[in-house]
């Protein structure tokens, strides 16, 4: 499912402060039900809905680092593979500070979920080992967001992709399908965590399977046991790497960002479709900032079919609001009728309005690209246009500030891979950039060129998953199809909505199947 981005797993130490699980309310990945997490700064409306609950627990703690360390919870483990990963932090200072810095916005809301779901505080960090805290990190396998998901996973949680709105890439949609499913992970695992979070990784059927080999040769089942690829082996231990240099500052001469215990944004319920560039301005902030919390929207404006919401800054968001309201509702899009001439087409019509085929055809209803001559086309035009000013997708936007190279300096102990890695660059690119030799050899301080191109991409084996239908064989029994597809008999039992006393089912019987992609065909 989600996947790494420069694949630095984190352990933590859990030998410092005690566990405090704080009871929160229960959370759904359901939208349009969005439960109410925050406190009365981040509210996260109901539909429909202004109410605002506090959460108590959530002011207990001065800083954000206070609270999540008050919520650790997994083993403290000393293990030479966790040493190495920390070893790679403490050389590379200015990446621990940039990924602080881009976590501010959305940790808050992250460990209300944490709390919320009971999960060990540790998870709140497993975005800066997906995607260093970028929302618009993307993958070669497609995978996106801060958590990582690929379209056919966050399909499966619940998160909306077309062309306007990716919910992937969407705060809280994600954060709260991802801690659902670490939640679902950790179940099947009898609440082993490790192997949770090595399942996040590479699948729960691989690791399943991995500790099947074990048990039958009589060997230990836990995560430091298991064989497995060398992705999921570091996976895990950089997890709990950052997490024990998080909860250890001083010890490791780490500077945390001191991030007060308090919401950064607000959920606002705007009801209906708005511009985006317009939305920044009421909010009285820049596109960009809009962007970084609300990255799930691909265009100008928000998708058509919603959601209708928008994430705004804390202390903006009363202003907002009071200007939302203000706002007649014929300018919330602005709309332009053009005659189809004898010489236009799709191309020419979308370059003169400064929008895109797509948009068009999707607005208009057209199925091709064919349009008559004589016919009025709907045309949407951006606030931004309409003052002047360069239009670009919401998306892009966000990374057009992003150098298209950087310099790195090369540390003692430093490898070609693990800087590729650390990059979410190829190895092979790398030494390319850089005229390096097949067996070229780093020297500490030599100085690498580290080129990036458009959004910023992150490394992604995620194992895909999909539903299949399964006919009942005569003599099939629940426990044998399930066995048949590697999968638990409960999850079949839930996927199909059959009680634990129910019979087998008949011959001919029609049963819903989720599988990863690689066991489709079994």
């Amino acid at each position: 499912m989600p996947r790494s981005i420069s694949k630095r797993s984190v352990r933590h130490l859990s030998y410092l402060l005690p566990i405090l699980m704080v009871t929160g309310c229960s959370q759904t990945a359901h939208k349009d039900q969005l439960s109410d997490t925050g406190s009365s700064k981040f509210s996260v409306f109901t539909r429909g809905s202004n109410d605002k609950t506090e959460k108590p627990a959530a002011k207990e703690h001065a800083t954000i680092w206070d609270r999540m360390l008050s919520l650790y919870a997994l083993p403290e483990t000393d293990n030479a593979r966790i040493d190495r990963e920390i070893n790679w932090y403490l050389k590379n200072p200015e990446y621990l500070s940039r990924v602080q810095q881009r976590a501010e916005p959305y940790l808050y809301f992250i460990l209300n979920e944490i709390e919320a779901k009971k999960i060990p505080g540790e998870m709140a960090l497993l975005p800066v080992i997906e995607s260093a805290f970028r929302p618009d990190a993307q993958s070669p396998a497609q995978a996106s967001g801060l958590w990582q998901f690929i379209p056919p996973t966050g399909r499966l949680y619940g998160l909306k992709q077309n062309s306007w709105y990716d919910g992937r890439r969407d705060v809280v949609e994600s954060t709260q399908a991802a801690t659902t499913f670490l939640k679902q992970l950790s179940e099947s695992f009898n609440n082993d965590w490790l192997l949770a979070l090595a399942s996040y990784n590479a699948g729960k059927g691989n690791i399943k399977n991995a500790v099947d080999r074990n048990n039958y040769r009589g060997l230990p089942t836990d995560f430091w046991s298991l064989d497995l690829n060398n992705e999921t082996s570091t996976y895990v231990p950089r997890l709990l790497a950052i997490a024990k240099i998080f909860a250890n500052p001083q010890k490791y001469n780490v500077n945390l960002h001191k991030f007060p215990n308090e919401p950064y944004f607000e959920l606002v319920d705007i009801k209906s479709q708005i511009d985006l560039g317009k939305a920044a301005e009421m909010a009285q902030t820049t596109t960009d900032d809009l962007f970084k919390l609300n990255p799930g929207f691909s265009r100008w404006s928000t998708d058509p079919t919603g959601p209708h919401r928008l994430l705004i800054p804390v202390n903006k968001a009363d202003s907002f609001k009071e200007k939302l309201a203000d706002l007649p509702h014929h300018e919330r899009v602005q709309w332009k009728h053009h005659t189809v001439s004898g010489r236009d087409n799709l191309n020419s019509i979308a370059k003169k309005h400064n929008t895109s085929v797509e948009e068009i055809k999707q607005v208009n209803h057209l199925d091709d690209d064919t349009v008559a001559q004589g016919k009025t086309l709907l045309i949407p035009t951006s606030y931004q246009s309409l003052k002047g000013e360069a239009v670009e997708s919401m998306a892009s936007a966000s990374t057009t500030q992003q150098p298209s190279k950087q310099t790195y300096n090369v540390k003692k102990g430093d490898t070609l891979g693990e800087i590729a890695d650390r990059f979410s660059v190829d190895a092979d690119d790398l030494k390319a950039w850089n005229k390096l030799g097949k067996k070229a050899a780093l020297k500490p301080g030599q100085a690498l060129v580290i080129k990036k191109s458009g959004a910023i991409t992150v490394a992604s084996t995620a194992p895909a998953f999909k539903q299949v239908s399964y006919t009942v064989k005569s003599g099939d029994s629940l426990a044998e199809v399930a066995k048949k597809f590697n999968v638990d008999v409960s999850d079949l039992r839930k996927w199909n909505s059959l009680a634990k006393n129910h019979s087998n089912p008949k011959p001919g019987a029609k049963l819903k199947i989720t599988v990863e992609a690689h066991h489709a065909s079994s």
